[in-house]
């Protein structure tokens, strides 16, 4: 199958379906004698773990690790157990930090009398974070 149909069957752009080519993520596709690229069905179960990963958040490297086990029959779950476990730990670390932002711009909106007037806590803030006092420009 060419790459339009490779892309419709996994989910995955075409764009991105050579993106992977290009940084190793799937095999170079066969070549017809066209020059365009051909897909074979396992390459298309293989897009497909990959946009599954994607959609969990999986890094590239931690795609590749993956593939890696998916492929080899010897594996022990326990370094598949590993890797997600890992992941599981800096999800948690950015939805930490993104409620400490929801509660910070929170607290901005309920300062901030939304009216006519200039004053703006929200501007300040971010003019000068934490409180910090007027001072010459920072670039």
């Amino acid at each position: 199958m060419n790459i339009g149909e490779a892309a419709s069957a996994s989910g995955v752009s075409a764009k991105m379906i050579r993106y992977y080519e290009q940084v190793g993520l799937i095999p170079p596709a066969r070549r017809l004698e066209s020059g365009y690229r051909s897909y074979t069905d396992a390459d298309v179960h293989r897009l497909r773990f990959i946009r599954r990963a994607r959609d969990l958040g999986f890094s590239l490297p931690e795609i590749e690790a993956l593939l890696s086990l998916w492929h080899d029959r010897s594996r022990r779950s326990a370094d598949v157990k590993r890797i997600a476990a890992s992941h599981i730990a800096a999800l948690r670390e950015r939805i930490a930090t993104l409620e400490q932002m929801v509660g910070t711009l929170q607290h901005f909106v309920d300062c901030c009398a939304g009216d006519h007037r200039p004053e703006c806590p929200i501007l300040s803030d971010l003019e000068h974070p934490g409180g910090d006092p007027p001072g010459p420009a920072r670039v």
